[in-house]
């Protein structure tokens, strides 16, 4: 990482997580300018379909823990994150 690299890298880690988090997205959509409309659409249309249920109590939440947990297959010990 050159030293302007590590300097914005620093700048950024003194932002709240969700400052970062929308930064990351920002940088990662850079990447990629091109916007499929299709595959955007279909995206939208399930993030509504998923409030949609949650609205409606017809899914229930898992805390991250454990899922995290149920996806990885680990055990309760702390991870490295």
């Amino acid at each position: 990482m050159n030293t302007s690299t590590q300097q914005l890298y620093d700048e950024a880690m003194r932002l709240s997580a969700s400052d970062r988090a929308e930064l990351a997205s920002l940088l990662i959509e850079s990447l990629d300018p091109e916007v499929d409309t299709a595959i955007h659409a279909a995206w939208d249309a399930e993030i509504k379909s998923r409030i949609d249920q949650l609205d409606r109590d017809a899914v229930t939440t898992v805390p991250w823990p454990e899922a995290r947990r149920m996806i990885l297959g680990t055990s309760d010990a702390p991870s490295s994150d």
